[in-house]
């Protein structure tokens, strides 16, 4: 097995051009919170310091209850569920097809690449796929999908969403739906994979992340939810792999799905980034495609991503090439808005 080189360090020669601008380096390369943990998990975490004995790798009960009632109230109504705490979901992305023993695997043509290692660490054939699931091979273990989705932000409609389920069914298939950014919905309101399963989670599974949506990425705090007999072949290789979410981020994860006023807060904030930024970029003759959900700007000036790379860092400016994500990604380039206040405005200023 041989992982491609981490896509990352090719951006290496453009950050230091980027940082050579008289004002300084404006990373938007990267989706990485940068606002306050919420004061709700930060004294959760703090005052669970003290965990001498080993958490259970289904979460402890009170982790549990509050999962299952934020589950139930937003996704899966009624119908056979489980779910467990992972620690982070791209462990969970990255881990899943050995977990569940796959042999051939669907992702996106245009995809987070963790989808892709995750296939080749379990020596898995990886294939990657358009919207249309009719085209789709129908011999695969595990196929993923991504809504919204990193990096273009396109959000799949109620209707692909059960055509899905039913090519999944009819093909036995598992579906994994990767809903990392569903709570930041802006020109359409997301929708889960299970809302939409008329209460038969067969063969279904999402993953949620508080990383994006709590501003809580260094916590490792996210879960998978959906079949119970897929819930339970998981759960079971996770208890000998010794793969737990430590005791004070289940108290700091059931702390935060408790109060979830931060969603709002936190979402309002990358509101009014987005709207500079995307105005920015526009007027500086950019097409944005697709963008109308999550944390990303997936724009185009027509051109081959590397001289957009180059435009952008000329400028102090460090952007992600499309290419990162894809073939298809190959003429569009990645925005971030995870960005201070003042680096957005700053950003927007140099684009002017």
């Amino acid at each position: 097995m041989r992982l491609p080189d981490f896509p990352w360090d090719l951006l290496a020669p453009y950050k230091k051009i980027a940082s050579s601008h008289r004002d300084g380096l404006i990373d938007l390369s990267i989706g990485t919170p940068v606002d306050d943990s919420p004061l709700t998990m930060q004294s959760a975490l703090a005052s669970s310091g003290s965990a001498p004995g080993y958490p259970l790798t289904i979460g402890n009960a009170t982790l549990r209850a509050t999962l299952e009632r934020w589950i139930r109230s937003k996704f899966f109504e009624a119908g056979p569920l489980d779910f467990l705490p992972t620690i982070g979901s791209k462990e969970l992305v990255g881990l899943l097809p050995t977990l569940i023993q796959a042999k051939k695997v669907l992702i996106p043509e245009i995809a987070y690449p963790t989808y892709q290692v995750g296939a080749l660490v379990a020596g898995a054939e990886c294939v990657a796929v358009g919207d249309d699931c009719r085209e789709w091979p129908k011999d695969a273990d595990l196929v993923w999908i991504n809504t919204p989705a990193n990096p273009h932000g396109r959000v799949l409609s109620q209707s692909q969403l059960r055509e899905i389920i039913s090519w999944a069914r009819d093909t036995k298939t598992i579906v994994v739906s990767d809903e990392c950014y569903f709570e930041l919905g802006w020109d359409c309101e997301p929708l889960s994979l299970l809302q939409v399963a008329d209460g038969d989670s067969a063969g279904l599974l999402i993953v949620h992340s508080l990383s994006k949506s709590f501003n809580a990425a260094g916590y490792r705090a996210a879960f998978i939810a959906g079949d119970p007999a897929l819930i339970a072949q998981i759960r079971e290789v996770r208890k000998h792999l010794g793969l737990i979410m430590p005791a004070p981020i289940q108290a700091a994860m059931r702390a935060a799905l408790d109060d979830p006023a931060e969603i709002a807060i936190q979402k309002e904030r990358y509101r009014v980034r987005r709207e500079l930024l995307r105005a920015a970029f526009l007027d500086a003759g950019f097409t944005i495609s697709h963008s109308e959900a999550g944390l990303y700007l997936w724009a185009t000036r027509g051109e081959e991503c590397w001289q957009t790379i180059e435009w952008a860092a000329q400028r102090g400016i460090l952007i992600t090439p499309g290419i990162f994500y894809g073939e298809k990604g190959a003429n569009h380039v990645r925005v971030a808005l995870t960005a201070t206040d003042d680096d957005i405005r700053r950003a927007a200023e140099r684009l002017a």
